[in-house]
């Protein structure tokens, strides 16, 4: 969550603040309080209202509560057995995710470990490339098929299962794929260790390990628990790897379990499907404020704001090796194992300069219908989305930046709810809220307004954040001085406000983007005949057996992201601190 508080000084006088904000009430009456309202509006909209019927329809489908009932479908056995399965694959997923990302962030916080940026790059990188691609790029690494072990005589013999199915391969993807949200995590925490304790510590004699021990870790606990829910909480709201590791040997997690019932049943199961999203949410909330929580209680701000490193001396070389190996093991190799299945004629062929062909990546941009129908819809859905978002973004940042630090918390925390529960709860709210028919507009079910709709509920979150951290940095003079002048709200936020975080926002749109662009847990259950997007067809395609042409739909969408990141990156310098988490 972002905090927009800053020191007094930056903000200018609070009397003179509120002097004006008082003569701002007096003059415009019902206008003052119009950002407010809008706020209120877009968070009912966007979270109070698909929350809401999601929550009424598991305890109350008929429109009176029957908690005997909601229990009663919680107890089925298969609901327990993906409960069990999510909470084990979500807690040992965040412990390896918890191990993976501290042990970066302590190498490239706090030591001189050469090529630091770029091993932060690249450890991110899996984070911003959707599930279900890891999920098949470590798929067609491995196994008696596997294209890149064939090209070596590697492959194990015919009819050995893929190492990567089931509970160990989940958990496994789980830790690699949530190490960045540890790592930007803590990386946050150890920014805030003053380098004056670590220098004292030095000394007085403390080696490394022991100023590591008694001075930073105790400094960042909070951080380290904060991690390691956030990464358990992105674990059992996980769709994608379960779905394409579990699915096939019938191991089910809760997200997979609601997709498997809502594609076999369809709308007729939605109060049992509705009672296991709660169920979800229950946990996702749990977890989220377990987050919160930690962070309040690391919140303690230092004068000296320098980063202290420590210096490897000769173990500088060896780190720097083991770091490489595990980004080449973890992040190059199984986008290899993906382009190397892409280029050959059939799974399982081995690539040389004979079988060496781009027929998929043909097939699958200019042939195939579905395919280039769900090209066309998800570059259409995600840009829609991310420009009414960047649009939207703006006046209500601005509008909860004026606001008491005691109103806007609970509401930033609303904003945030659809982005923290998982895509497939989000989706069953959605169905639920517009599958009967709405005044003027309809039913939106079945169309690709719904999967619009739903990653603009999604994202609100993820365009805010980056124009939060903007909005915080303007000096309240400009405002204040706009004020006295006689300029009111709104030509303030056009004339102030929305000129100096529109890089800002242009940032948020292209993350919305790229998180949109690709992603398959909302749309898994939105989508309809001629509204398919790229992360629906990505997954029929390796389902139906066709993984030569759901790999080169992978690559194109890795090179997609990959684009977008430089393209953040080269923006960077008119960015906040912050929004970038690599840099």
């Amino acid at each position: 969550m972002v905090s927009s508080e800053t020191s007094i000084p930056e903000r200018g006088s609070s009397a003179l603040r509120d002097r004006h904000e008082g003569r701002d009430l007096k003059g415009s009456g019902f206008q003052s309080r119009l950002p407010l309202i809008g706020v209120l509006v877009l968070i009912a909209l966007f979270s109070i209202l698909p929350v809401g019927r999601l929550v009424m329809t598991a305890i109350a489908p008929t429109g009176v509560p029957d908690f005997a009932a909601f229990h009663e479908r919680l107890a089925k056995p298969s609901a327990l057995r993906a409960l069990w399965n999510t909470l084990d694959t979500g807690f040992f997923g965040a412990l390896l995710s918890l191990a993976i990302g501290a042990a970066f962030t302590i190498a490239i916080a706090l030591t001189d470990l050469p090529g630091r940026r770029v091993l932060g790059f690249l450890l991110i990188l899996p984070l911003t490339i959707a599930p279900q691609v890891t999920a098949l790029a470590w798929l067609h690494m491995f196994g008696p098929s596997s294209t890149l072990l064939n090209m070596f005589g590697l492959a194990p013999p015919p009819g050995t299962p893929n190492p990567m199915l089931g509970r160990g391969g989940i958990i496994f993807l789980f830790g690699v794929q949530h190490a960045p949200i540890v790592f930007v995590t803590l990386r946050a925490g150890l920014s805030r260790v003053p380098a004056s304790l670590i220098e004292a510590a030095r000394a007085s004699g403390s080696g490394p390990l022991r100023t590591l021990g008694t001075i930073v870790l105790p400094l960042v606990r909070p951080y380290i628990v904060a991690a390691g829910a956030l990464a358990f909480v992105s674990c059992i709201g996980n769709f994608g790897i379960p779905a394409l590791l579990g699915m096939s040997v019938n191991y089910l997690t809760l997200p997979t379990l609601i997709y498997q019932r809502m594609v076999s049943f369809g709308p007729g199961v939605l109060p049992d499907m509705a009672s296991l999203s709660v169920l979800i949410g229950l946990l996702v909330v749990l977890g989220t404020v377990v987050q919160a929580y930690a962070l309040r209680k690391g919140e303690t701000r230092y004068a000296d704001d320098r980063t202290m490193r420590f210096a490897m001396g000769p173990w500088r070389a060896p780190a720097a090796a083991v770091a490489w190996i595990w980004i080449v093991l973890t992040v190059l190799v199984p986008i290899c194992a993906l382009l190397a299945t892409a280029l050959v004629p059939s799974f399982g062929v081995p690539l040389n300069v004979q079988t060496l062909t781009f027929d998929n990546f043909t097939e699958v941009l200019t042939r195939q219908a579905s395919t280039i129908r769900a090209f066309q819809n998800s570059f259409a859905f995600s840009a829609l989305a991310a420009l009414i978002l960047a649009l939207i973004a703006i006046p209500a940042t601005s509008a909860m930046d004026a606001m008491s630090p005691r109103l806007r918390r609970p509401l930033q925390g609303l904003v945030e709810l659809p982005y923290a529960l998982p895509g497939i709860v989000l989706a069953i709210a959605c169905i639920l809220l517009f599958l009967r028919p709405l005044p003027l507009i309809g039913s939106l079910y079945g169309t690709g307004a719904i999967i619009v709709v739903a990653y603009l509920m999604r994202f609100l979150a993820l365009a805010m954040k980056p124009v939060a951290t903007a909005t915080a940095q303007i000096p309240r003079d400009l405002g204040e001085a706009a004020a006295a002048a006689g300029a009111g709200p709104l030509r303030r936020l056009l004339t102030i406000t929305a000129p100096l975080v529109l890089p800002a926002a242009f940032a948020g749109a292209l993350l919305v983007f790229m998180s949109a662009f690709n992603e398959l847990t909302v749309s898994a259950l939105l989508w309809s005949s001629g509204n398919e997007t790229l992360g629906v067809v990505l997954f029929s395609l390796e389902e139906a057996g066709l993984g030569t042409h759901a790999a080169a739909i992978a690559v194109l969408t890795i090179v997609a992201v990959v684009i977008i990141l430089g393209l953040l990156d080269r923006f960077a310098r008119r960015l906040p601190p912050g929004v970038l988490p690599w840099r």
